[in-house]
């Protein structure tokens, strides 16, 4: 079965050919939650599910936030919330689009399937002009939102986030920007950054990776002037010395009440932050942005299985286990199921469409 999955993913690799991925940041329409006090009450009405294997699929390359995500929630499940196992497996390639057309195609009532999704999957839907949309899935839950960090390796010449924007508004395509997918949410980070400064965002010369690790590389390797991923995705580097944090993209308030969709200043995400680096509002760049992941089931699975799949999915966040990962890696709990999650996801799709096509992404 795994076989048969590699060879579609790159069968998909070949005929869609080298595609976008875009997403767009800004604010969605709520606020982070804080953590649950308990499991909000959804029971599973299928004795002993899951009862076989549940698989996640990551729709990117290993490394990065949605390959971290889910092996994390794997982790966390085989723990103490599920009896059977729990494997996690990558279809890279896109923006998560080649992913999600397996999921839809390849999974249709797979009852024990979820993939790892975000806010790059929504834009790349959009630039990829992708036949599968998340119309073809079933939400199953919106989880963490994060912020955005912005770094340079450790000997860079770049000391300051004022030292980058300087040389980035002297000569734009001088400075390279290192991150995920092209019109993901790290580029259109760097897209805001340039509007805000006065640099024509279409100017931009972003290098895309597929996975934090290559991006990582590339980073340390010189290969590109700048970097931009999750807050959690670089903290150990950061940490070590290996990479400096220049600016991170949540509010400089710890008082205040973010925007719609940016983390709570009490959050862990916040927290996590807020010893890294100053935010670019504190520092002169009027930015403010989140990142957010959920899950998404095949479609046709049955309303039962829908509700078991959100069951288990609470016990996950209510555990001690997963709010501790939450802290580790500065995520923000921003917990919705269901159909709640599925509106969310149509007014997404409605307002990163906008964001992508004003800064020059989308045509």
């Amino acid at each position: 079965m795994r076989s048969l999955r590699r060879l579609t993913a790159l069968l998909a690799v070949f005929l869609l050919g080298p595609a976008l991925a875009a997403t767009a940041v800004a604010a969605p329409s709520a606020a982070p939650l804080a953590r649950p006090a308990a499991v909000q009450g959804v029971t599973c009405p299928i004795e002993g599910y899951p009862t076989e294997t549940l698989e996640i699929m990551a729709p990117a390359a290993p490394g990065g936030g949605w390959d971290t995500t889910a092996r994390e929630i794997q982790r966390v499940l085989e723990e103490g919330v599920v009896e059977q196992g729990v494997e996690v497996y990558n279809v890279e390639g896109a923006g998560g689009t080649i992913g999600i057309a397996q999921l839809a195609n390849d999974e249709r009532g797979n009852e024990h399937q979820l993939m790892m999704m975000g806010l790059v999957m929504v834009g790349a839907i959009a630039t990829n002009a992708s036949e599968v949309t998340l119309d073809d899935v079933t939400p199953i839950a919106r989880l963490t939102t994060e912020f955005e960090v912005v770094v340079v390796p450790a000997d860079s010449e770049f000391e300051t986030l004022g030292d980058l924007v300087d040389a980035f508004k002297a000569d734009p395509t001088a400075i390279s920007w290192g991150g995920g997918s092209a019109g993901g949410t790290d580029h259109v980070l760097v897209g805001l950054m340039a509007q805000a400064v006065g640099v024509d965002p279409t100017q931009v010369n972003y290098v895309p990776f597929s996975g934090g690790g290559e991006a990582l590389a590339a980073i340390l390797g010189g290969q590109v002037s700048a970097g931009v991923s999750g807050v959690g995705e670089w903290q150990e580097q950061i940490a070590s010395g290996e990479l400096r944090a220049l600016a991170v993209s949540g509010s400089g308030d710890a008082n205040a009440t973010p925007a719609a969709g940016a983390s709570s200043a009490a959050s862990p995400a916040a927290s996590a932050s807020a010893g890294i680096a100053p935010t670019l509002r504190e520092q002169g760049v009027d930015v403010e942005l989140a990142n957010w992941r959920g899950l998404v089931a095949p479609p046709e699975v049955s309303p039962e299985a829908r509700q078991c799949m959100i069951a288990v999915v609470e016990q996950l966040r209510a555990s001690d286990a997963w709010q501790e990962t939450l802290a580790q890696y500065g995520w923000q709990d921003y917990y919705l199921p269901g159909d709640e999650y599925g509106a969310f996801l149509t007014s997404e799709r409605e307002r990163i469409t906008a964001i992508l096509t004003e800064l020059g992404l989308v045509a």
